[in-house]
């Protein structure tokens, strides 16, 4: 009985082309389950492994995994390779290869075998037919179509679910939470507070505490005045509490701007607080996710003097037709897509007060602290004493993230910036975008803080705009 149940918990997995070049280790990620890899499989990612591109990398790491594979158990090529004879020990299944012609006469005749999707499907339907050792067999894919066709056929498909933080978005931690009116009544009975540099400290304990993280905000609406406070610290059922710099004050402002409700107010405690080295803002457009951040960068580096350079980038996805190379340096190919900053820069550098000359010198003081970079040649850099701004953050992958956040040296603050509702790379979600990853492998961690803007203050059309299109 217990070979019987063993047996029918062995499952094979057809491995898409788009999977490998997403994520090279995914042949490590099926835990006890067996990784098939077909032939036309291969002959796509030759094709995909020239060039500096991720996708050139992916194609070419993955080349490397299966060499290794391979090289490390030869003897075991037509049988199946153990995934874990390299060291990958949560691999406890074998890696076959397709070594000989699949032909399936079952595949409708609509669908012609010069595609490489449909040579794929063919491969899938064979091998659910054929082989009686596996009682599932699935295609693993990031193309929708595809899984949309093998379904049509009878086939088990499935999406690449391995690099998901999250199934549901909603879920995602959002850097905020509520306190309701008998909070105080039920942890405050050894609550402790002191005044120190113009901002009052709590000290509290409760069975309610335990599921909070540090640089998490408070906010208690119940009182004549909103109480904001954050999360300074955090050790089990104990926390520490501070109350927030009101950057909604004119005295507080930052670079001119100050913060019109709860949500910006913390984002600013957060982008100025110099023991704060990430920083994640998510919201829908309007929010002042980028301005504020700029104000809070142009601040710290021209008047604090804390970093000595501004450096922004960003994923270049066009949302409609590519209009094509660019001509230019670096900076200069990059320009086109930054329209959100040239947008902040405008309403950053106005002044009433000033004269036309006055405006004309202040934006080239700013323009000259403010580096625009590719995300292309970030790789291997380390920048020392920058404040780093990677905007439109949701298009960026896991893998792609890291890449990033690991430039950060000493003094060097990060601040990512997105809209997952905006995501406009084909083989990325809500829950698999690197964004999403960041900020739920980071929370909790002293050094960093997160804030989702609910509140759009853009314009009363845009705000209606979001609420009913």
């Amino acid at each position: 009985m217990a070979k019987a149940a063993r047996k029918s918990e062995h499952k094979l997995f057809v491995l898409d082309t788009n999977v490998l070049l997403h994520d090279p280790l995914c042949l490590f990620r099926f835990a006890e389950h067996d990784v098939y890899v077909p032939m036309i499989t291969l002959e796509e990612m030759d094709a995909h492994k020239k060039g500096l591109t991720e996708v050139a990398r992916n194609a070419r790491q993955t080349s490397r995994y299966l060499d290794e594979l391979i090289s490390a158990a030869p003897e075991a090529f037509h049988e199946g390779i153990p995934l874990n004879v390299t060291g990958h020990g949560e691999a406890s299944g074998r890696l076959i290869l397709q070594t000989a012609l699949m032909t399936q006469s079952r595949l409708p005749e609509s669908l012609t075998a010069d595609k490489a999707d449909n040579q794929i499907l063919s491969v899938v339907m064979s091998l659910a037919d054929n082989n009686a050792h596996y009682t599932h067999v699935a295609l693993v894919s990031k193309d929708i179509n595809i899984r949309i066709k093998a379904r049509a056929l009878g086939l088990n498909a499935e999406d690449y679910s391995n690099d998901k933080v999250l199934e549901d978005s909603d879920v995602l931690y959002p850097g905020y939470r509520y306190l309701d009116a008998g909070f105080w009544l039920r942890n405050g009975k050894n609550l402790h507070s002191w005044q120190e540099d113009g901002a009052v400290f709590y000290d509290i304990s409760g069975r309610e505490i335990a599921d909070w993280q540090c640089n998490e905000l408070l906010i208690d609406e119940s009182g004549d005045k909103v109480f904001q406070a954050r999360v300074i610290a955090h050790r089990g059922d104990k926390a520490t509490l501070r109350t927030l710099k009101d950057y909604g004050s004119s005295k507080n402002s930052v670079w001119g701007i100050n913060a019109r409700n709860i949500g910006q107010n913390f984002a600013l405690n957060l982008l100025m607080d110099p023991e704060i080295d990430l920083v994640t803002l998510l919201g829908q457009a309007g929010t002042g996710k980028t301005l504020l951040t700029l104000a809070a960068a142009l601040t710290q580096t021209l008047d604090d003097k804390r970093y000595n350079e501004i450096i922004m980038t960003r994923v270049t996805i066009p949302v409609g037709e590519d209009i094509g190379f660019l001509p230019g340096t670096e900076e200069e190919k990059m320009n086109p897509w930054m329209g959100a900053l040239e947008d902040n820069l405008e309403v950053l550098a106005h002044s009433d007060d000033a004269g036309e000359w006055a405006r004309h010198a202040t934006q080239d003081i700013i323009r000259s602290r403010i580096k625009i970079k590719s995300l292309n040649f970030m790789r291997g850099r380390t920048f020392q004493n920058k404040f780093l701004i990677i905007d439109e953050a949701q298009n960026l992958t896991p893998k792609q993230m890291k890449t990033l956040i690991t430039r950060a040296g000493a003094g060097t603050k990060v601040v990512c910036l997105g809209n997952l509702a905006q995501i406009d790379s084909p083989y990325l979600t809500e829950g698999s975008s690197g964004l999403t990853f960041t900020v739920d492998r980071f929370k909790g961690w002293q050094h960093f803080g997160h804030i989702t803007l609910q509140q759009g203050e853009r314009s009363r059309l845009a705000d209606y705009a979001i609420s009913i299109l």
